[in-house]
C-alpha cells in the first residue's frame, strides 16, 4: 500500500470458508486470523466488515460444501478465504478426491466473490504434524508432513490454473506450531498468537485485492 492509493469508501463483506483454522477452535471469535484480518484491514483505511463465518471444526471438503448448500451465502463479497484439507489428511481421504473437491469449492468461492478470482484468496494447510497432539498420538512428523505437502501443492496448482492468491502459512506453522505459547489447550489448535502470525501474512495480499479495481 501506498499513501495515493485509495481505499473503498464504504464497508465491503467478508466471507471466510474453512474448518476449525478458521473457527478458531479453543479461542473467540475476535482472535482468529479471518476477525483479525478484518479488524487490521480496516486499521489501513480499508472498510471491511467482520467476516460471516462458514467453518465447523472437523470439516472435510465435501462437508463444507455441504454447508454451504444447506445454507447458501447470499449476494456478493468483496473478498473471500479458503482454507480447508486437513482433515481429508487426517482422516486419509484420497489426495486425487482432495484435489477435485477443492477445486469445486474454489469454484465456488470465485462466484462468490462476483465472479472474480482476484478478491479470493487460499491459505495453505498448516502442518499439525509438529504438535504435542501428533506426539501424543504416536503420529510421524514426517508423514504428516509429505503429505500436507501434498495437499498444499494440489491447493497451490489449482489456485494458478485459476488465478486466485495463495498465501503460504505452513512454514510459520513448523517453525512455531510445537511452542506452547503458539497453541491452545489441547496442544493441536492455534492460539491467537499464530492466528496473528498467519494475519501478517495474509494482510498485504488482502490489502492489494481491496484496494484494486473491483474487477480488475
Amino acid at each position: 500500500m501506498t499513501t495515493t492509493d485509495t481505499p473503498p469508501a464504504t464497508a465491503t463483506r467478508y466471507l471466510a470458508l474453512g474448518d476449525s483454522y478458521t473457527i478458531g477452535e479453543g479461542v473467540p471469535a475476535a482472535d482468529t486470523w479471518p476477525f483479525l484480518l478484518a479488524a487490521a484491514l480496516r486499521g489501513c483505511g480499508i472498510a471491511l466488515d467482520d467476516p460471516q463465518v462458514i467453518a465447523t471444526t472437523g470439516w472435510t471438503t465435501d462437508e463444507l460444501a455441504a454447508a454451504i448448500d444447506a445454507d447458501p451465502p447470499q449476494g456478493t463479497f468483496a473478498l473471500v478465504s479458503l482454507l480447508v484439507g486437513v482433515n481429508n489428511q487426517y482422516r486419509g481421504r484420497p489426495l486425487a478426491e482432495y484435489r477435485q473437491q477443492f477445486e469445486q469449492l474454489l469454484q465456488r468461492a470465485i462466484a462468490l466473490a462476483g465472479e472474480n478470482a482476484r478478491r479470493v484468496l487460499v491459505l495453505s494447510i498448516p502442518d499439525w504434524g509438529v504438535t504435542p497432539f501428533a506426539q501424543a498420538q504416536a503420529r510421524d512428523a514426517a508423514t504428516v508432513a509429505r503429505e500436507i505437502d501434498d495437499f498444499n501443492a494440489a491447493a497451490r496448482a489449482c489456485c494458478g490454473d485459476y488465478n486466485v492468491a495463495f498465501v503460504d502459512i505452513t512454514p510459520a506453522s513448523r517453525e512455531r506450531g510445537a511452542e506452547a505459547a503458539m497453541l491452545v489447550d489441547d496442544g493441536l489448535h492455534p492460539s491467537a498468537a499464530m492466528y496473528h502470525l498467519w494475519m501478517e501474512q495474509v494482510l498485504p495480499v488482502a490489502a492489494d485485492m481491496l484496494l484494486a479495481a473491483p474487477h480488475a
